[in-house]
Order: C-alpha cells, then sequence, then structure tokens
C-alpha cells in the first residue's frame, strides 16, 4: 500500500518539473521579445507550483499523525 509520503514524494518530483518548464518557456518567450505573455506564464505556472508545495507539505504532516 503506498504511504502519504510516497505521494508527496511524487509531488515533489512534479514540483521540480514545473520549475523547470517555468524557467524554460519564461526564457523561450523572453528571446522572442515577448516579455508580456512570459511574466503572464510565470505567474500561471508559479500558482501551480505554490500549490503542489502545499500538497506535499499537507500529505507529510498528514502522515506524521
Amino acid at each position: 500500500m503506498e504511504s502519504l509520503n510516497d505521494l508527496a514524494d511524487e509531488i515533489a518530483g512534479l514540483e521540480r518539473r514545473v520549475a523547470d518548464v517555468i524557467f524554460d518557456m519564461v526564457r523561450a518567450q523572453l528571446r522572442n521579445d515577448d516579455a508580456v505573455n512570459a511574466k503572464e506564464l510565470e505567474r500561471s505556472l508559479s500558482r501551480v507550483r505554490r500549490s503542489l508545495q502545499k500538497a506535499e507539505h499537507l500529505l507529510r504532516r498528514s502522515d506524521e499523525d
């Protein structure tokens, strides 16, 4: 049976992947002189990243209880 800590590890991996995508996509848009869309994309993906971080934290706390 999978534990909450195992799920938290998977979410942490997803968060790292999202962080990499943020960097790559924003950098690509800045290269294309699309700073306005780059900023919006960065905001959106950063919200996703923060949500994943919160989910990971909550799962780890729940696994300790």
